[in-house]
């Protein structure tokens, strides 16, 4: 795969226009190498702490919770208009019955960072080194938010990533 290296916030437009459908890839292995995909459709990126940053959202009730709690590192791959029925699909089942990566037919591909992995195929890539982890916290949330957002208490984590790499495919 050819890569492009851009600066992070070169890709910004590309990555709101994916969300929050069709969504993108968030592709994350922990520290003992076990990996998941899920589909995400909310993301921010910006600069915090004087450094690129990108955060993204994943509920404790997500095999991916456990994963990014034990990970170093995660990767936000973007298909911009492509692989949708791969994304539908990982945005609707569980990493906890099905090997996503292997049913989808998604290759992997080393990042850039080491301990990172990309899949192939997709438009936009960012390396993220998780530097920050916080709940959300239902007391600090606009009460319209949580009703919609969160009937079943279901908080999201919001984890931090310092943005190492941005390139397109």
């Amino acid at each position: 795969m050819k890569r492009t290296k851009i600066e992070f916030f070169e890709g910004f437009a590309d990555l709101v226009k994916a969300l929050p459908k069709p969504g993108a890839f968030l592709l994350v292995e922990d520290v003992e190498g076990r990996r998941n995909v899920m589909t995400i459709g909310w993301a921010t990126l910006g600069v915090v702490w004087s450094e690129p940053v990108l955060e993204v959202l994943v509920r404790p009730s997500r095999h991916t919770f456990g994963l990014m709690q034990k990970a170093e590192r995660f990767s936000i791959n973007v298909p911009l208009g492509k692989l949708q029925k791969r994304l539908a699909f990982c945005g609707s089942r569980s990493g906890r019955e099905t090997d996503k990566i292997e049913a989808c037919g998604l290759r992997l591909l080393p990042g850039l960072t080491r301990g990172v992995w990309v899949i192939d195929g997709c438009d936009l890539y960012y390396e993220c080194e998780i530097v920050h982890k916080t709940l959300v916290v239902k007391e600090n949330l606009d009460r319209k938010i949580v009703r919609q957002y969160y009937p079943g208490d279901d908080f999201h984590t919001i984890y931090a990533g310092r943005v190492l790499e941005s390139y397109r495919g």
